[in-house]
């Protein structure tokens, strides 16, 4: 290990890894500080790659594939007898494509010439024109001082801890816990219809467990456009999935082999037994052993490192990204805060353009949006028009048997100018990309009515949909007319 470098990246997720990478292309010298470790082994790749997205994503694929082999494939005249799930070998696909990953991370690092330095790191002092780091070794708990010309603070997220539901790791678990379920619990309850929520709860419901989801706000799925939650709920609903709104669970015991839940809504008390308890109520920055008393860095109200456009920190040469600052926790943010972070060190005038984040919750079918909602386009001010298809009378959609959904766009009326774009689709997180760059090159929807989309293809709902926005739709009858 050297002591002194260009740039020191604190934590190894998919922002601090990607910058770390970067600035290695630029010419710098790099180190990344990162203590994770993962079944006892030290492990790059952050919440995402470990326990989060992608672990997830791959019981969420093969939850579906066994829902559908076992209910979907007689309509196509496939048969298939008697069909069975192996949960431990599903787990242990889930395991082989996080070693996968995480392993390719380490290789990448060491590819480009970046030195990985397991453990922790803490920023002693960002005030000079060298900054300290305390490095301490996750093998023998050994320290050492840094030097670095820049630091880019990346140390990610944890699951929020609720007093109610105190997670012990076997009962009651967060959402790290519930990707290692070795059977379907019979009931199964979960604390939050957020991303975490739906997608954990679309997994284990699929494998054969009743599914109750609690949700304290008076609404589902406030965050998205609200014709898009009403069409999801109704969709959730008919899968099996009980969601509970405007429903708080004010405590949670195990009691013997279950976990026993009592919840209000509207005054009435409720009490229901399950075998199992997620408690997924949204995350926090993770700021353990991060910053020193003399570190000198600004933090928020809500303990967040407080940052400028470009996730500056008050501090010349220190950046911080992700999870750790303001705006939504997502993996592909962060990793664009990384590359901008570590190019602006490097004299780039980069940007990210908040506008474009994509929200995507990985159901089925899957839920995405860019922009802004109808609501949130009133409320700023717009003269709002709005164009949507269903993707019952989308050819590729209905050969697919994927016909459940519809496709949503938001525009100015008096400009044209695209505001936003949601779906509700198998698919809908790559089929809003379209509208994410129609976005970025501020198009209108007259633009995406003049394009040519390949038929059949689900994205013709896009095409369909910005007809739609002046009456022009062709495969839906409107009233309103365009001559």
């Amino acid at each position: 290990m050297k002591e002194n470098y260009d740039l020191v990246v604190i934590g190894g997720g998919p922002g601090g890894y990607e910058a770390a990478i970067r600035g290695a292309q630029l010419g710098m010298s790099v180190a990344c500080i990162e203590k994770r470790t993962y079944k006892g082994e030290p492990a790059l790749g952050g919440t995402c790659l470990n326990v989060g997205c992608i672990p997830s994503k791959a019981l969420l694929d093969s939850s579906h594939r066994y829902e559908a082999t076992k209910h979907e494939l007689g309509e196509h005249g496939i048969s298939t007898g008697d069909v069975s799930i192996d949960i431990p070998q599903m787990i242990e696909r889930k395991e082989g494509i996080v070693k996968q990953l995480t392993g390719g991370v380490a290789a990448l690092l060491k590819g480009n010439g970046v030195d990985w330095l397991q453990g922790w790191g803490t920023l002693v002092d960002g005030k000079g024109a060298d900054k300290k780091v305390k490095f301490t070794a996750l093998s023998d708990d050994s320290e050492s001082t840094i030097t670095a010309k820049s630091v880019i603070l990346a140390s990610g997220s944890v699951p929020v801890d609720i007093p109610v539901a105190k997670t012990d790791g076997e009962r009651i678990v967060d959402s790290t816990g519930a990707l290692d379920f070795t059977e379907a619990p019979k009931r199964l309850g979960v604390i939050g219809a957020g991303v975490i929520g739906l997608e954990l709860g679309s997994v284990w419901r699929r494998l054969g467990s009743e599914v109750i989801i609690y949700e304290a706000l008076p609404s589902f799925l406030a965050a998205a456009d609200k014709d898009m939650s009403k069409e999801a709920a109704k969709l959730f609903k008919k899968q099996g999935l009980d969601i509970r709104v405007d429903t708080k669970v004010v405590k949670a015991e195990v009691q013997g082999d279950e976990v026993v839940v009592t919840s209000e809504c509207k005054g009435e008390t409720t009490e229901e037994r399950f075998d199992k308890l997620i408690v997924c109520v949204g995350r926090r920055a993770y700021a353990e052993k991060l910053l020193g008393e003399d570190s000198g860095i600004n933090l928020t109200e809500r303990g967040l490192v407080e940052v400028d456009d470009q996730c500056k920190t008050n501090l010349d040469g220190v950046y911080a990204i992700g999870d750790l600052v303001r705006g939504p926790m997502l993996a592909h943010k962060a990793m664009e805060e990384g590359m901008m972070a570590v190019e602006r060190i490097h004299g780039e005038k980069a940007q990210v353009n908040y506008d474009t984040i994509i929200n995507v919750i990985y159901t089925h079918p899957e839920i995405a949006w860019v922009g802004l909602t109808e609501q949130e386009a009133t409320e700023a001010g717009f003269e709002v028009k709005i164009g949507s298809f269903n993707l019952a009378a989308n050819g590729r959609a209905l050969a697919q048997s994927e016909a459940q959904g519809s496709i949503k766009v938001v525009a100015d009326a008096k400009t044209d100018r695209l505001l936003g774009m949601h779906a509700i689709c198998a698919g809908a997180g790559d089929i809003v990309h379209q509208g994410m760059i129609a976005m970025e090159f501020v198009s209108s929807i007259e633009d995406l009515q003049l394009m040519t989309f390949a038929h059949p293809t689900v994205s013709e709902a896009v095409h369909e949909a910005a007809l739609s926005a002046d009456g022009r739709a062709i495969h839906a009858i409107q009233r309103k007319r365009r001559k």
